[in-house]
């Protein structure tokens, strides 16, 4: 807009002065006109300003025709005239060049001049050279090299030709030597030595040297005095030397300690007091000595480089101090006093002191110990605070906040990101695998390594380790669930609060804060990985699905199952994987929660001898697996999902025992015995008040209760880890409760023991109405009854409209005893194992076992009421 403004103002001026139009008629239709054909006339004629590179690379290309021509003087007068102009240079001289250019017609045939040098040059006498006038050691060629062939490509180039633009003329090239000529050796000028008429100054210096033995008076050999007397001021001078770091006299380094030399005495003061005072001056020199070692030793943990940092600034600022007293010393009309020396370095050595005592109980386990140095100085701040000494205490607390902010760092990143820093060899979080099985992401993946006997982790953060731990492994498990939130937490400001803050101890406030920025990141993973769990992974479905699959929540299910295997084992048929995996499918299809497409049932032996598939125990061998999502899978582990199957397995022995009860008595109900068994009556009833009791107690009272306790805990934890707990609390309280852990094998056992008799019992009472029925089931009459496992001409359906069709694989037989005897043996195995089991139960409730273990065990005694 400005352009336009003042093109618009310049076309109105050259109208006025070209037209010579009054003032009065600017604002006419004419002047209009004339302005519009300005404008008109400008645009259309404006050009652009000619290329100042493009000329000069004509120049160029024009002096080297000249050279091509064999035209130098051409070339050279060229070159010169345009280093010239470029001294007088000004905005229009590209377009000057330019015009020149497209004048000049045929330069190189018809130009005459003449380089202004050769006009100048004065004809030069040659002198004439020979061979011998050369020597070896003054030129660069022999006679061996003189004869080898040049390589004229090697140094040919078009970067050797100079711009135009450039003001120093292009010098010819000249072959360079095949070596380098030496410079001449520096010659030290005379006039910057001392004038050795000057010898009063030479010999003021070296008197000063006290060290000298010349210095010093001679002793004769017998003579017993053999000090050396110095002034007060060279002593203060070796004390700030020694102090410095610096080789002194008087001081000397002997096995990492700084011993005195006697010999040296004030003359003003006695020998005692000065070995006293440069006893004090050695031991705080051995001090500071030993933290310079300390400070130039390379280290690699992060943490303790940031430690000898601030070692460092400290070492620099007692430098500082040593070279301020130093000047006073040498200022005019200063008084040295070694008492006033001893107590300014005392004052400001005394916090390098205490870090000297820490560095030395140190000593070399930081490498094995890496947060012995921490923990070090974590108790010198403690030790400090308790004995009031603020000054030091608040210095050494900004020491140890910018060493725990580096140590942190890997913990930070750990927690916010969930990534290991594998540079930080002393991080207490290790990567055992990644890219794995996501069902054990919680379990195998991360490891937490805190050394032998916790040398990995600071004594004061060992509270909050597991915290970070658990909030680093939430973080990878919602990087995997693509859950992390859009903004991590920030912590840059942490620091200024706790070390702004005064009101607590320095010991709670490390603690107390520490665990306020592990709680931040630990409470924002959690809640968002609970969340994610509950609503997007379906935790509780899942447990309600295990609940409906492994602990019998709806019989109408199970019962469908149940049924399938019961007469798959009544009628000595195999197992197939696929025929179970479809019923318990179809079985458990209605139920919502159950995703019966991760079900699956598979046999784990399918053959079975005739005297073991009467047995419950042949129902181990069946395996109900329900997927799980990654997610809830590590909540609820394999070991879970183990003993869930274990559980499930003895409910359903349960039920098979009185599945072959009730079947059985449901037969003899049909019969019509002609005398009627009372003590079979009574032990048929006996048996099944035992089984109705004891799978009641399992389910409504162990099950349903421990249910309940399990919601409300994983209802509440704070985090997976909590979860877990909870769930393996859950699982390892149901295992007790139903009898099924190590400790209670024999109660278990027992049981096991009275199931098998129930079946037995029930075989028993089979085939004595099979003997009313003149069917005898002898050993051979009973082969004709069991059928041929593999023999599947038979249908499903034909059995089961066979109501008067028995178990074909009973086993039972009046051979070896009669019908009363067996009756009589099951009657008093049973009364003995059952007492073996109540009384047993009460001993462990008495022993502080589960409170229903004295449930089952009172209602099992309902016998003797």
């Amino acid at each position: 807009m400005a352009l336009a403004a003042d093109l618009s103002t310049l076309t109105d001026a050259l109208i006025t002065s070209v037209a010579k139009v009054p003032p009065s008629q600017k604002g006419s239709a004419r002047i209009q006109s004339l302005k519009r054909r300005a404008q008109g006339a400008l645009r259309t004629g404006a050009h652009t300003r000619t290329d100042q590179f493009a000329v000069a690379k004509q120049l160029e290309g024009l002096q080297e025709k000249f050279q091509v021509l064999n035209r130098d003087e051409l070339a050279e007068a060229l070159q010169t005239r345009v280093a010239e102009l470029e001294k007088h240079r000004n905005s229009w001289l590209p377009e000057i060049l330019s015009l020149l250019l497209e004048l000049s017609d045929r330069p190189a045939l018809f130009s005459t001049i003449q380089a202004p040098q050769e006009s100048a040059k004065i004809p030069e006498a040659k002198e004439s050279l020979s061979w011998s006038d050369i020597k070896d050691d003054e030129f660069a060629f022999n006679e061996e090299e003189i004869w080898e062939q040049v390589d004229f490509g090697a140094g040919s180039s078009d970067d050797d030709f100079s711009s135009v633009a450039s003001d120093v003329p292009l010098p010819r090239r000249r072959p360079q030597s095949s070596t380098t000529v030496e410079e001449e050796e520096y010659v030290i000028p005379d006039d910057i030595f001392i004038p050795e008429d000057d010898g009063s100054l030479v010999a003021s210096i070296e008197k000063a040297q006290f060290w000298r033995p010349q210095n010093h008076p001679e002793v004769s050999p017998g003579g017993a005095d053999t000090s050396r007397p110095i002034t007060e001021s060279q002593l203060a001078r070796e004390t700030i030397f020694m102090l410095q770091g610096l080789p002194t006299s008087i001081f000397r380094h002997n096995d990492d300690r700084i011993k005195v030399d006697h010999r040296y005495r004030l003359a003003h003061s006695s020998n005692e007091a000065l070995a006293s005072l440069l006893k004090c001056f050695s031991e705080i020199g051995t001090q500071i000595y030993g933290i310079r070692g300390f400070a130039k030793k390379p280290q690699e943990i992060p943490y303790m480089q940031t430690f000898c940092r601030g070692i460092e600034d400290r070492l620099l600022g007692f430098d500082r101090v040593l070279s301020h007293i130093q000047c006073n010393y040498l200022s005019p009309g200063s008084t040295i006093s070694l008492l006033q020396l001893l107590a300014d370095i005392r004052d400001n050595s005394h916090e390098l002191s205490l870090l000297s005592g820490m560095i030395s109980k140190l000593g070399n386990y930081s490498i094995n110990q890496p947060m012995r140095c921490l923990d070090l100085l974590y108790d010198l701040i403690c030790m400090l605070e308790a004995l009031g000494d603020d000054t030091s205490s608040q210095s050494l607390i900004q020491l140890f906040f910018r060493c725990f902010k580096t140590y942190t760092r890997s913990t930070r990143l750990w927690m916010e990101t969930g990534q290991v820093d594998a540079l930080d060899s002393t991080f207490f979080v290790k990567t055992v695998r990644e890219n794995g099985d996501l069902r054990t992401l919680w379990h195998d993946w991360f490891v937490l390594d805190v050394g032998d006997e916790g040398q990995k982790i600071p004594q004061f953060l060992a509270p909050s380790v597991q915290k970070v731990f658990t909030a680093g492994k939430s973080t990878v498990f919602l990087r995997h669930l693509i859950a992390l939130p859009d903004a991590a937490v920030s912590h840059e400001d942490e620091d200024d609060t706790i070390e702004s803050s005064s009101l607590l101890p320095f010991s709670a406030l490390v603690e107390s804060e520490f665990e306020k920025l592990v709680d931040a990141d630990h409470s924002l993973s959690a809640g968002l990985l609970r969340t994610e769990l509950d609503q997007q992974c379906g935790l509780w479905t899942s447990l309600e699905a295990l609940h409906h699959v492994y602990l019998g929540k709806d019989m109408s299910s199970t019962s469908a199952i149940d049924a399938k295997v019961f007469d798959l084992m009544d009628r000595g048929r195999s197992w197939d994987r696929f025929l179970l995996t479809e019923i318990a499918r179809t079985a458990f299809h209605p139920v919502p929660v159950i995703d019966t497409s991760k079900l699956l049932v598979k046999p784990l032996n399918t053959a079975h001898p005739e005297t073991r598939i009467r047995s419950v125990l042949v129902l181990q061998d069946i395996s109900i697996d329900y997927g799980l999502p990654w997610p809830v899978a590590n909540i609820i582990t394999e070991d879970a999902i183990h003993s869930y199957q274990r559980i499930s397995v003895f409910l359903m022995q349960i039920r098979r025992a009185k599945h072959s009860i009730v079947k059985q008595r449901i037969r003899d109900a049909r019969a019509t015995p002609h005398d009627a068994d009372t003590s079979a009556i009574v032990l048929h009833h006996n048996m099944l008040w035992f089984l109705d009791f004891l799978y009641g107690h399992f389910t409504y009272c162990v099950i349903s209760s421990a249910t309940e306790s399990q919601h409300k805990c994983m209802s509440s934890a704070q985090d997976v880890d909590a979860m877990i707990s909870a769930h393996r609390d859950f699982i390892s309280s149901l295992e007790a409760q139903c009898l099924l852990s190590e400790a209670q094998s024999p109660l278990h056992e027992a049981i096991i023991s009275i199931l098998d008799l129930c079946v037995h019992f029930a075989d028993i009472q089979t085939a004595h109405a099979l003997e009313d029925e003149d069917q005898v089931p002898h050993a051979e009459s009973a082969e004709t009854h069991t059928k041929d496992p593999d023999d599947d001409s038979d249908s499903d359906d034909d059995y089961d409209n066979d109501e008067h069709t028995h178990e074909h694989t009973i086993t039972a037989s009046f051979l070896d005893s009669s019908y009363a005897q067996q009756m009589r043996m099951v009657r008093h195995n049973f009364e003995q194992l059952t007492t073996f089991v109540t009384d047993t139960l009460k001993g462990l409730t008495r022993a502080d076992g589960p409170v229903s273990w004295d449930i089952l065990a009172d209602r099992l005694e309902w016998r003797q009421r």
